[in-house]
């Protein structure tokens, strides 16, 4: 059996160096390259303002993330679903940049 995890993020912009976070993040397992039908889905307060042209790109407003748990919250949780298996991500590059920067931010 083989599984990986296929994920992706919604974030306040393009650069985690620039302050931008992670406003939503959702994750399949997949065993085999087949969806179990397990999932990690969240929305996230991002702990910051959510510009207007990203919103126009996700449809993720302020509003939506008002009240909704903070990354450190729903952390190991995530770590947890992640396991020491695989990721997969579209934009890898960009999807771990950010999970990077968030978890390096917990370690501070």
């Amino acid at each position: 059996m083989s599984r990986s995890i296929l994920f992706d993020t919604e974030t306040t912009g393009l650069d985690p160096a620039q302050g931008h976070r992670i406003l939503e993040i959702a994750a399949l397992e997949l065993v085999n390259d087949l969806p179990t039908g397990r999932h990690f889905h969240t929305l996230i307060d991002p702990e910051r303002d959510i510009p207007e042209e990203v919103v126009r790109v996700h449809g993720i407003t302020a509003r939506d993330v008002a009240g909704k748990p903070r990354f450190a919250e729903i952390a190991a949780d995530l770590l947890a679903f992640f396991d020491d298996d695989p990721l997969v991500a579209h934009n890898a590059p960009f999807d771990f940049a950010f999970v990077d920067a968030e978890l390096a931010r917990l370690v501070r």
